[in-house]
């Protein structure tokens, strides 16, 4: 009898969750995102991967608040996008994209047929500023742009990354903004200088030690001379509600919860800066917890230069099981412009930040 009481307890207490899930009281508990008068207008961009080519979409898209980007390990703007997607309707095109995607924009087994095509693909984006849906090039003329290859990525190979470096060479930026770095071991990950696995490694989190504060050089290249960095964040990570960012979204692929990083000055009385780290494909909080988030370096840089780290999460789903950002199409015709439902939802985000603290 006591044993059938506990089983009976027990199991009233899993549905009495199940109902509090459902109703959504456990998930009203996630708090907002705060309104900190952040400067948006100073904003930088990072990302590995998928989030590399986010890193670069968003860039481009909203080039008038972006200052400078970095694509780690992702190749240049535009280059999944099939020649027919145009005449595909729904997932098709989606579907046509990721194979080139796969093949021509990770692996360069293109090559041979000429991608990527790097001059087409800066014609794409000025027809793309002509037209309105994204911000005027002009504006990112002056941005500074670090690029990063690790020697043992088999994922992304150094071919397609040094595509993303002619791409933005030849849409006008200046070479002396530039900087490729493909001189170190790394596998498909994000470097750092003490955390994560051994540094030739590509596996779950993508986090690898090399002896390489990737970080400090991706903040530093953007925005030049930086106050030392802390070894201990004194912040707080807070875990904010996304989905007040995608109510009027039907196909976002966002996670409920995003992280942010907010130093105690920022949170009081400093006007910060807002660096985005967009994670990589299996490399959100879902699938592997918050080890880019808390090991990626950005937090120890924040402290001392006033940055906000926001880092968005994107999610996994039938279309895309591993949670990859939209990079080919998986969303809707204009992943790539200002109407995108992921860019559009990350800028918003910066909307909330640049607000008046109450």
């Amino acid at each position: 009898m006591q044993r059938r009481y506990a089983t009976t307890r027990a199991l009233l207490g899993v549905l009495a969750l199940f109902l509090a899930s459902a109703s959504g009281h456990a998930e009203d508990a996630i708090v907002e995102l705060p309104a900190l008068a952040a400067n948006i207008s100073e904003t930088s961009v990072s990302g590995i991967s998928s989030g590399a080519y986010m890193a670069g979409q968003f860039q481009i898209a909203h080039s008038k608040i972006v200052s400078g980007a970095a694509i780690i390990a992702g190749g240049p703007y535009g280059c999944a996008e099939s020649a027919f997607s145009d005449l595909m309707p729904g997932p098709g095109a989606a579907f046509l994209n990721l194979s080139k995607a796969i093949n021509g924009c990770m692996l360069n087994a293109l090559a041979v047929w000429g991608i990527p095509d790097v001059d087409l693909l800066v014609e794409k984006t000025k027809k793309l500023a002509d037209t309105g849906r994204i911000d005027p090039l002009a504006s990112l003329m002056e941005d500074r742009v670090y690029l990063f290859s690790g020697s043992n990525d088999r994922t992304v190979v150094p071919a397609i990354v040094a595509s993303a470096y002619e791409f933005y060479k030849r849409l006008g930026l200046k070479e002396a903004n530039l900087v490729y770095v493909s001189d170190k071991p790394a596998g498909h990950a994000f470097v750092t200088s003490d955390q994560g696995l051994a540094c030739e490694d590509t596996a779950k989190p993508y986090v690898v030690d090399c002896d390489y504060d990737q970080a400090g050089e991706v903040l530093k290249h953007i925005y030049g001379n930086l106050a030392p960095r802390v070894e201990t964040p004194g912040g707080t990570f807070i875990e904010f509600d996304q989905r007040p960012f995608f109510a009027d979204e039907p196909n976002h692929g966002m996670e409920k919860r995003g992280v942010a990083y907010i130093p105690k000055s920022c949170a009081e009385t400093t006007t910060c800066r807002v660096h985005i780290a967009f994670h990589g494909c299996a490399q959100n909080r879902t699938n592997t917890g918050e080890t880019f988030i808390r090991e990626s370096g950005y937090a120890n840089w924040a402290d001392n230069n006033a940055f906000i780290v926001l880092f968005p999460q994107a999610s996994s789903s039938p279309i895309n099981p591993q949670g990859c950002w939209d990079w080919w199409g998986y969303t809707g015709h204009d992943y790539l412009t200002r109407e995108a439902p992921q860019i559009d939802i990350v800028f918003k985000m910066l909307g909330r930040l640049s607000q008046p603290r109450s």
